[in-house]
């Protein structure tokens, strides 16, 4: 067998910071740390988090009154961050700053009197953050047939967003029927889906057709990495979202194959080795990285973090950022 890893792929620059920001605050307060919804779409990073004393919630009435709360990478509505200071949370906002671009441009659009139509899977933890900032000028699509049921009252007024970690086709599709259909409908000066998403997704469909199966390490959960599933099995072959190795049976391929790895932005690169030596064991693989395109992106630490840290004293004092990946030429 011969195995692809692709390059890009795993934790992106957003998912770096918000996990290094639970690791350095867990090791600054010491446990338990309040984390309001997970930190990353991700069972394997939620469960080590979890086993070091993190305690994550769906509500912050779950949280002690004056414990710290931080923020996970897909945002929260003004109404949590309302909540927060309502129960005298030290919170700690671990938003990816590709997130909070999208909330700026919803509060931006809001302001002028525009309906807002945000392209976005319904239910997911950024959408909600993102209509929060204005929900009575937000209108939520997830798919072409939407955008034909749309009713709007002043097409003059009309503006798109999106979820960061779309479907670069899938989004692309929604928004030539919203330009169809809404010519003057108004777009933010850059593309809202994140530069490691687009990445993932154009190493994919770069190397898939070198590949006879394909395998990509992320959570059902997680959107983007339910993109390269999706990406992969639409250029025709066999692909595996899973959680680790553990969720692979030697039957799902025939030892002569070449499958190509990936791992959707919220997955560690820890499962992916895992992986990739269950391949080695298994079937006395080889391995090739392929490189699609070169990263190298960094966020620094929330604010109220890096002031905690160098109030700290010692070696944690400096403000720590985060490594990861860097932007194609258009994002």
């Amino acid at each position: 067998m011969k195995v692809i890893l692709a390059a890009p792929r795993g934790f992106c620059a957003g998912v770096n910071m918000a996990v290094n920001s639970l690791e350095l605050s867990l090791k600054k307060f010491g446990p338990p740390i309040y984390v309001y919804h997970e930190i990353v779409h991700n069972q394997y990073v939620v469960r080590s988090f979890q086993d070091q004393g993190a305690i994550f919630v769906d509500g912050l009435d779950e949280v002690p009154e004056g414990s710290t709360v931080l923020f996970s990478a897909h945002g929260v509505s003004p109404e949590i961050r309302r909540q927060a200071q309502a129960r005298k949370l030290h919170a700690i906002d671990a938003t990816c700053p590709l997130v909070t671009k999208v909330h700026l441009e919803a509060i931006k659009y809001a302001r002028e009197g525009f309906t807002i139509i945000l392209i976005g899977h319904e239910g997911h933890d950024e959408v909600i953050g993102t209509m929060g900032e204005a929900p009575e000028s937000i209108v939520l699509v997830e798919s072409e047939k939407d955008v034909e049921r749309l009713q709007v009252k002043d097409e003059s007024k009309l503006a798109y967003l999106t979820q960061t970690t779309l479907s670069v086709d899938d989004a692309g599709r929604i928004i030539r029927k919203l330009r169809e259909r809404f010519p003057q409908i108004q777009n933010p000066p850059k593309d809202d889906i994140c530069y490691a998403t687009q990445n993932r997704q154009e190493a994919v469909a770069a190397l898939s057709p070198q590949a006879d199966a394909v395998i990509v390490l992320g959570s059902q959960n997680s959107s983007n990495s339910q993109r390269l599933r999706e990406l992969a099995a639409d250029l025709g072959k066999p692909a595996y979202l899973i959680d680790g190795p553990q969720e692979l049976m030697a039957e799902m391929f025939d030892p002569s194959m070449t499958v190509l790895v990936t791992a959707g932005a919220s997955a560690p690169e820890s499962v992916v080795n895992e992986t990739v030596a269950w391949l080695e064991k298994s079937f006395q693989a080889t391995v090739e990285t392929q490189m699609v395109r070169d990263e190298n992106v960094v966020f620094p630490l929330p604010r109220s973090l890096r002031m905690s840290l160098t109030r700290g004293g010692g070696e944690q004092s400096q403000p720590v950022t985060a490594a990861a990946s860097k932007p194609n030429a258009s994002s």
